[in-house]
């Protein structure tokens, strides 16, 4: 989902073990990356296959920019101004409804990150425990379609439970006591960031507690590029597929090229953020890194046609390709 982190960033890491393509540069080609959000764990992967030499030894030449506000992004790809962008699960199937042409081509984060939030003197361990809450969210719509859900599926009524917009200032909101909760944070990295700092968090994640599951990141790309670009976007997701592989068997090293990247960073917090993370960005046994399920996508495209978050009933088998995975199509 769209990310909104006041005071945060997140962590990224991916799976092994399927069979990877053989990459040999052949000259130079460029590629232009747009990040969701400015440097931080999320993007450990990106940084880790650029430090270790994996999009140069793929013939790459990638650039990495920041997008001037997380919207920007997928309409950045659609117009054709940058190759490839992280965006996320919810966001691709939007923009398709809107008309945009993109496609996923892998999952980053294979699961949700996003979570309720709260502290131990809310006590709130359960989504029941929510009846007569205030809950704080970023004002998007599919937050709050979240939060129904969830109420709905714990037998809680709606209109017990107070929902406050706070827009980028959740964790602030859950810390000074405006709220009892917040929807909205990522359970890796909020949720690490209050672990550390002693604040004993409790999480509840989304797809337990009744929404469907879906991939929290995703990698985007121009519907038109797939053909046109294929064999460098196959080559950026295989150099990628590496530096996950290398942040995964030394994060201390692999590590380093976020942290100069962003030197603002915690480098406690952004070791501690990929730890827990590391499961979610494993694809399924016998499936290739980035691999995205057809099953969830349907079910999770569904559940946003049911919520009326889209206008039209989705295409979601055009809205993900798995094609360009490694060792995928080959």
């Amino acid at each position: 989902m769209k990310r909104v982190v006041p005071l945060l960033m997140l962590a990224l890491l991916a799976g092994c073990g399927e069979k990877e393509d053989v990459l040999e540069p052949s000259g130079s080609k460029q590629v232009t990356l747009m990040l969701d959000y400015f440097p931080n764990a999320d993007h450990a992967g990106v940084y880790a296959a650029q430090a270790g030499r994996h999009f140069e030894q793929a013939g790459l030449d990638v650039e990495i920019r920041q997008p001037p506000d997380p919207a920007a992004p997928i309409k950045q790809v659609a117009a054709g101004r940058v190759d490839l962008a992280i965006s996320y699960e919810p966001e691709v199937l939007r923009a398709r409804d809107e008309g945009l042409k993109v496609v996923s081509v892998a999952a980053i984060v294979v699961k949700p990150l996003t979570s309720i939030i709260s502290l131990p003197e809310a006590k709130i361990r359960k989504p029941a425990d929510l009846r007569g809450k205030t809950v704080a969210t970023a004002g998007i719509d599919y937050q709050s379609a979240y939060l129904q859900t969830i109420l709905d599926d714990a037998g809680v009524p709606r209109d017990s439970v107070k929902e406050h917009n706070v827009g980028f200032s959740l964790t602030p909101a859950l810390l000074t006591g405006k709220v009892d909760a917040v929807l909205g944070a990522f359970w890796n990295y909020e949720g690490t960031e209050l672990k550390l700092k002693g604040r004993r968090p409790r999480i509840i994640r989304m797809e337990q507690a009744g929404v469907p599951t879906y991939n929290e990141l995703v990698l985007v790309a121009n519907t038109g590029g797939l053909q046109r670009d294929g064999d460098k976007i196959r080559a950026f997701i295989g150099a990628l597929s590496r530096g996950v592989r290398d942040l995964r068997e030394d994060p201390d090293e692999a590590i380093k090229g976020l942290l100069e990247a962003n030197p603002d960073l915690d480098p406690e917090l952004q070791r501690a953020a990929v730890e827990v993370t590391l499961p979610l960005f494993l694809a399924p046994k016998g499936e290739p890194f980035g691999w995205q399920d057809p099953e969830e996508w349907d079910a999770f495209g569904a559940w946003m046609q049911e919520k009326q978050l889209l206008k039209a009933p989705p295409d979601v088998r055009a809205s993900y390709d798995n094609g360009l995975l490694p060792g995928s199509g080959l």
